[in-house]
């Protein structure tokens, strides 16, 4: 099982950012895919998931107006894209597969920086 993502990205303030996360070596619509993201100096922290198989998705509350998580059967790969971006959201964002209640396989991170 190998969860593969996307290089790092520098954005500005209010701009949006698309992170990617390719799976390999399982069935891809399985397994949700969970997105966590850790800020510096901080704990990881649960952005929500999305089923690839139906399309639906279960958002934090506090990410459920600026998150969209999307997956893409075709090529196995999931998207979590976020808008608006402020400095705050400058974190080290992971896919990793979700098999309730836990999270087995992981990507190897993706630092996003929000920066003037």
């Amino acid at each position: 099982v190998q969860l593969v993502q996307s290089g790092a990205e520098l954005r500005n303030p209010g701009a949006s950012v698309k992170v990617s996360c390719k799976a390999s070596g399982y069935t891809f619509t399985s397994y949700y895919i969970a997105w966590v993201r850790q800020a510096p100096g901080q704990g990881l922290e649960w952005m929500g998931r999305i089923d690839p198989e139906h399309g639906g998705a279960k958002y934090a509350h506090k990410f459920q107006d600026r998150v969209t998580f999307t997956a893409d059967t075709s090529t196995n790969t999931a998207y979590v894209e976020l808008s608006s971006l402020r400095s705050e959201d400058t974190a080290v964002y992971y896919c990793t597969r979700n098999t309730e209640p836990t999270y087995d396989y992981w990507g190897q991170g993706t630092q996003v920086t929000v920066s003037s």
